[in-house]
């Protein structure tokens, strides 16, 4: 095995650690693909949805980092996915868009009837920056 074989494998190794424990808490549902869809967060023991307010680009890179799924291509409204499950559990989230995680923007705590038009989404564009550079 070649000294870069190796440190493809290392690198890879290191991205599905990070990802995987940086991940557990925001999933993508009802997308065509895991990286694309209704954005739902694990949050103060239960799985709900994000409100749509303030949802922007800059929000859905963030989501896009933290699975592991590249950049951001869009953030749809409107329902387009599908509603998620539970109830809206934050919403006026505001991200720089240089967070490793939806947890580290700044955002309020709500806890409201599930309204399925005012949940976020995302697209992102499905390859993590670290698979570009090892191939």
């Amino acid at each position: 095995m070649t000294m870069e074989s190796c440190l493809s494998i290392f690198s890879l190794a290191v991205l599905v650690l990070h990802s995987s424990a940086s991940s557990s808490d925001v999933r993508l549902v009802n997308g065509a693909s895991p990286c694309e869809g209704t954005v739902e967060i694990h949050y103060k023991g239960e799985w709900g949805t994000v409100g749509s307010n303030w949802w922007d680009l800059k929000n859905a890179a963030v989501v896009c980092r933290q699975l592991g799924c590249g950049s951001a291509v869009s953030a749809p409204g409107g329902a387009h996915f599908g509603p998620g499950s539970g109830s809206v559990l934050l919403s006026w989230v505001k991200c720089s868009g240089s967070e490793s995680a939806l947890r580290d923007c700044r955002k309020d705590e709500v806890k409201q009837y599930n309204y399925p038009h005012e949940d976020s989404e995302v697209r992102c564009s499905g390859r993590s920056d670290m698979s570009l550079m090892l191939e």
